[in-house]
């Protein structure tokens, strides 16, 4: 009874976040000292000088470790809305904002019916796992953007849409948040609102897209999937090393090419599987409730004797199996296999990445529908580790020793765990075949026309 009664109250849940956020302050302003490298130096040193050339009307083109689409600017230049603060402080004291902005959502998300507090939950708990690289990198802003176009996904599928597209301009992977979103309604909103801003981008600021020939360019970073190889290839004479490059420690030398080619090979091969999924599901009955498992066919919810026709195109007037076969819970669960697919593929798996998962695994167990438990406690788990080989050992990493490698395979090992977990689970709740080939509108035996406790994650 206590533990129901911590889970739900938000006196435990506000006082778990102050007390995780106000640690992770004091580390990022250094009244505290937390071991290993000096996290910080990428906003006190790299976001300022990007700030003084974003100033000025232009992107910091010629410097290679500027990586990122051109909404980043706004991460960036956020600092100016504090003039009172040093540039550092304010990006600190403005990555809280944004963290106490994200769990407001998530605690409002997970009242109601078929709701759970346990996103919210996920979210004070996951972040502070991660250590004070959290609040030095604006992955946090990107993640808030992400979180909200999902929360934002039943009710309003254009809101949806728009914050899709600009969190796309931030930092490119929250334009995976639209895959499991049904209807073309924020599909129309992402490529209308994302091409609006990147054409204004454009014309008003030169250099906006030069992120992508740097990008092109990057080799393995050696906290990445790949990495393990050639970790594991220097105790065995390769004659490669580890070099700083583009801005982060990456594996230059011989077969480095062959290795990243596999890992964009595995990525296509994520997208060809989520495609795939995306068709499959779409022509599937939608998922079903956990109470229509439960209960035989006769015992379900029948239409109430009030209920009238509807005039043609209104939500209600459409076919059981098109309403709920895109539920609200499904857009989380896809968009949250879809970013652990292109994580777990990436050349690149930075510390800050796992924040994205943290964020949409908080989304996931929003709703109780949702499929991803197991998912979502093994992030977690890559979560503490991660911040083990980063910072606290990661001088252990860049050295390929031992205890480095071993971190690292426990880390990503997690991660793919939790990638291959969570696209079967998605596959089969909401892939069915059912009696009649899976067909739409078709229901096998056991499957019920019962409405989901979950809304629609779109409507048309």
């Amino acid at each position: 009874m206590v533990a129901r009664s911590a889970g739900r109250s938000p006196v435990w849940l506000v006082a778990v976040w102050g007390a995780t956020r106000l640690l992770l302050l004091l580390f990022v302003l250094k009244v505290l000292v937390f071991p290993g490298p000096d996290v910080t130096s990428d906003v006190s040193v790299i976001y300022r000088d990007w700030y003084e050339v974003l100033r000025t009307g232009t992107f910091p083109s010629d410097d290679v470790t500027w990586q990122y689409p051109p909404a980043a600017a706004f991460a960036i230049l956020s600092p100016a809305l504090l003039p009172f603060l040093e540039y550092a402080t304010a990006f600190f004291v403005l990555a809280c904002a944004v963290d106490a902005a994200v769990l407001a959502l998530l605690w409002r998300a997970g009242r109601g019916s078929g709701r759970s507090p346990r996103g919210a939950w996920v979210w004070v708990v996951g972040v502070p796992l991660l250590g004070p690289t959290v609040y030095a990198r604006y992955d946090l802003m990107v993640t808030a953007v992400a979180v909200a176009a999902l929360l934002a996904a039943g009710r309003h599928a254009r809101v949806a849409g728009a914050l899709a597209a600009v969190g796309a301009l931030l930092k490119v992977w929250p334009a995976l948040v639209l895959v499991g979103m049904g209807g073309r309604r924020p599909w129309v909103a992402a490529a209308v609102g994302g091409a609006g801003l990147a054409g204004l981008f454009a014309v008003t600021m030169p250099g906006a897209f030069a992120f992508l020939t740097f990008q092109r360019e990057r080799g393995v970073e050696v906290e990445s999937l790949g990495a393990l190889v050639f970790h594991v290839a220097r105790h065995f004479g390769w004659e490669g090393g580890v070099l700083l490059n583009y801005g982060s420690m990456e594996f230059l030398g011989p077969h480095v090419d062959t290795v990243s080619t596999v890992s964009m090979g595995l990525s296509a091969a994520a997208f060809g599987w989520l495609l795939l999924w995306r068709v499959r599901a779409a022509r599937s009955p939608g998922p079903r409730s956990p109470r229509s498992r439960s209960q035989p066919p006769e015992s379900q919810p029948q239409p109430s004797e009030s209920s009238q026709p509807q005039p043609p195109g209104s939500p209600s007037s459409r076919s059981p199996s098109s309403r709920s076969r895109f539920a609200a819970h499904t857009a989380a669960d896809a968009a949250f296999v879809a970013v652990l697919l292109f994580t777990v593929t990436s050349r690149v798996i930075s510390p800050q990445y796992l924040v994205w998962l943290v964020g949409l695994a908080a989304v996931c167990r929003c709703f109780r529908a949702s499929r991803m438990r197991v998912p979502v406690a093994l992030v977690l788990a890559a979560s503490l580790v991660t911040v083990l080989e980063f910072p606290l050992l990661f001088a252990d990493v860049v050295a390929s020793t031992p205890l480095g490698i071993a971190l690292l395979a426990v880390r990503n090992g997690l991660l793919v765990a939790a990638a291959l977990v969570g696209a079967r689970a998605l596959w089969r709740d909401t892939v069915r075949r059912g009696s009649a080939g899976g067909r739409p509108g078709a229901s096998g035996p056991g499957i019920s026309r019962a409405p989901s406790a979950d809304s629609p994650a779109t409507a048309g």
